[in-house]
């Protein structure tokens, strides 16, 4: 079934109403288009916990630092439409930018200590951007519930840390990181590496599980595990590689056996940037 293109706030409303008085739960898959499997997977995540589920296409201006990188992002709503027809979508909403952000629209939401480290400090504004985008979405769909990938885990915690500081009343979903057979995650980027730059992109996963492999022995052995795997690889220009709490907090000089962590890393290889994580156990429970 082709879900109905929908630009017009009004027509959305008067759908979302609808089910709203019918008491259907309704999900909603933020992206911004050129979708791959792995955004396919969120709108799967988001069909077996909603009645109703809408996908948002819009290329947020807010969220790129480069206007050559905003003026060169794909653009592949007629073939975006066809990849979400077997999933059921009852509809997409694509608004143009003048509905996102209408003249003299001068508000920006920001998550203090969230948004300038990690990928954050590499990409300023970038996360100001989609803490001021997602909320707009939000009030268009009246979402019961929003699905977003695990891969980029930063941009997860912060809508949850908004989601939560703001009272917005939205269950944020996190779905797991859809990968390749070689382990590389899926990303839009993906398609700007040539086949080198391919085979060198999966020097990331490979890092993060052997930093998942040894943390039995400690988060010092898991990131020397892991800058030894980078050590060995080539054409990986690293950005960063960290070990943080589940909330991106600092991880205890001495964490306790047990103790849930998360991994992070971000690199470039060639021109294009590459992000991925896995979550990881420090120490040996006996």
């Amino acid at each position: 079934m082709t879900a109905p293109i929908i630009r017009s706030l009004a027509e959305l409303r008067a759908m979302t109403r609808g089910w709203q008085m019918a008491g259907e739960k309704i999900g909603v898959v933020p992206t911004m288009g050129a979708l791959h499997d792995g955004h396919l997977s969120l709108v799967a995540a988001a069909k077996q916990r909603a009645d109703r589920v809408i996908v948002t296409i819009f290329v947020n201006p807010k969220q790129f630092n480069n206007p050559d990188d905003l003026k060169n992002y794909p653009r592949t709503e007629e073939e975006d439409a066809r990849k979400l027809e077997r999933f059921g979508v009852d509809a997409i909403w694509a608004p143009e930018g003048d509905i996102m952000y209408p003249p003299g629209f001068s508000t920006n939401v920001s998550v203090a200590g969230l948004t300038d480290v990690l990928c954050g400090a590499y990409r300023p504004g970038h996360f100001d951007g989609v803490t001021t985008v997602v909320p707009r979405l939000f009030q268009a769909v009246k979402p019961h519930l929003a699905v977003f990938g695990e891969k980029d885990y930063q941009q997860l915690v912060l809508i949850r840390r908004m989601v939560e500081d703001l009272c917005m009343g939205v269950a944020v979903v996190g779905a797991e990181t859809v990968r390749e057979p070689d382990g590389l995650a899926l990303s839009s980027r993906n398609v700007h590496l040539d086949e080198d730059q391919r085979r060198q992109a999966t020097a990331l996963s490979r890092t993060l599980y052997a930093a998942v492999e040894n943390a039995v022995y400690g988060a010092g052995p898991a990131l020397d595990a892991a800058r030894a795997v980078l050590r060995e690889s080539d054409g990986v220009d690293l950005d960063y590689l960290e070990i943080t709490t589940p909330d991106l907090d600092p991880l205890p000089e001495d964490p306790a056996p047990g103790t849930e962590a998360r991994i992070l890393i971000a690199a470039r290889v060639g021109t294009t940037r590459l992000i991925d994580n896995l979550p990881l156990t420090i120490g040996r429970i006996d």
